[in-house]
Order: C-alpha cells, then structure tokens, then sequence
C-alpha cells in the first residue's frame, strides 16, 4: 500500500512540473474543439490516447 501510494504522489507531482513548464495537455494537435454562437464542445481524443500510453507504459513497469 505504501509503495503504491508514493508512485502516485510521485506521478502526480510529475504531471503537475510537467503543466507548469508548458507541456500543452489538453491542447494537443488532434483534439477536437468545435466552437458556435453560445455553444463549444471539446474532444481531448490525443490527449486521452497520450495519458492512456504513458499509464500503461508506467504499469507495465512497476508490474511485479
């Protein structure tokens, strides 16, 4: 329980340093925004597909 809950503060605090000095999550090339009269809609599919290939990349690490 301890070791998982440091990698998750570890991995937070990293995402957090990671937005700080720029890195533009959530306005990546390929996201969809669509913008009307009173309306916006907005589709992170990169953004999803990139947090989705790092989680895995780090779970398959830590797997024991």
């Amino acid at each position: 329980m301890g070791r998982t809950l440091l990698i998750v503060g570890l991995l937070i605090a990293a995402i957090g340093a990671a937005i700080s000095l720029g890195l533009p999550l959530g306005r990546l090339p390929g996201d969809i925004v669509i913008e009307r009269e009173g309306f916006r809609l907005y589709v992170p599919i990169v953004t999803c597909l990139l947090v989705s290939l790092v989680l895995t990349l780090i779970g398959m690490f830590f797997r024991p």
